[in-house]
């Protein structure tokens, strides 16, 4: 069942697809860059549409918390009472949006009583949208097209001449050669955005994503999580615990998730997280923690 009124999940999906292909439009215009921390950027347009999308889900959504990724303040809500908090990031992926690449997109999800159960995520460049839940199902929609079920595909498992492993250009730099010694057949590759990472394994193009570097944050997570759950994949750190959104797996003043990720499907999270936890124990013998 749709967690919110039809009426207003179709104004989210219109709403999140115009702020994508204003991006999209403005990506050829010159914008405003600034660095917020190490190898962390903001352009002027993530900050113009932070200020849209929190304006229009506070309208929306009167009584329930909103969290937007450029506006800090709004981190404390995820510290008041509220049962349902939505999560937003205008723009997942600065940095390719910045380069030019095609692969960021708009999030949004939905958090109740510390559990993801609903997500939108649309890719500007693709003019794609993926969204649904647990208990609602997944969908699709291109451009102006009707929506459709997602197609949710399971890869083959995973052999020595194919194991298809998402992974960020941090965690491979830092993690890549340790895991390659212990995981021989792992295929590489990665993409900009956190949220179209966990949406190629939906997809079945990957049979899993490793996260371990310690940055990603609530409105990173919340809405392609749901998505993932939603898939049947597992969503679990190195320890097999299930992804936790409770205020003591989440950093108090950042948001980000104090567990390492994985998002995958079964077999490959069976198969691979116990040497994945070998490799990553390895290196961070000789690292400063990423925890």
């Amino acid at each position: 069942m749709n967690p919110i009124s039809l009426e207003l999940d179709q104004r989210i999906r219109q709403l999140i697809r115009d702020c994508g292909q204003y991006a999209e439009q403005m990506a050829a215009s010159q914008f405003e860059v600034f660095e917020k921390g190490p190898d962390d950027y903001v352009t002027s347009i993530d900050a113009a549409l932070d200020q849209k999308l929190s304006a229009a889900f506070k309208l929306m959504f009167p009584d329930d918390g909103v969290i937007t990724e450029e506006n800090a303040q709004s981190r404390t809500k995820f510290h008041d009472h509220y049962s349902r908090l939505w999560c937003i990031d205008p723009i997942d992926g600065t940095e390719d949006f910045i380069r030019r690449k095609r692969d960021y997109a708009v999030m949004v999800g939905l958090l109740q009583n510390h559990q993801p159960i609903a997500g939108w995520l649309y890719a500007p460049a693709y003019d794609q949208l993926y969204y649904g839940g647990s208990d609602w199902g997944l969908f699709q929609a291109s451009a102006d097209a009707a929506s459709e079920p997602m197609i949710v595909t399971e890869p083959a498992p995973p052999t020595i001449g194919f194991c298809p492993v998402l992974i960020g250009h941090r965690d491979q730099s830092r993690f890549g050669s340790a895991i390659a010694q212990l995981i021989p057949e792992a295929q590489f590759y990665s993409l900009g955005s956190f949220g179209l990472k966990v949406v190629d394994v939906i997809l079945g193009r990957a049979g899993l994503y490793l996260y371990f570097n310690g940055r990603v944050k609530l409105w990173d997570t919340v809405g392609p999580l749901a998505l993932a759950k939603a898939a049947g994949l597992v969503c679990c750190d190195l320890e097999g615990r299930s992804i936790s959104f409770s205020p003591q797996d989440i950093d108090t003043d950042t948001l980000a998730h104090k567990q390492p990720i994985l998002v995958g499907w079964a077999n490959y999270v069976e198969l691979l997280r116990p040497k994945l936890k070998a490799a990553v124990e390895t290196v961070m013998q000789d690292l400063e923690p990423f925890v």
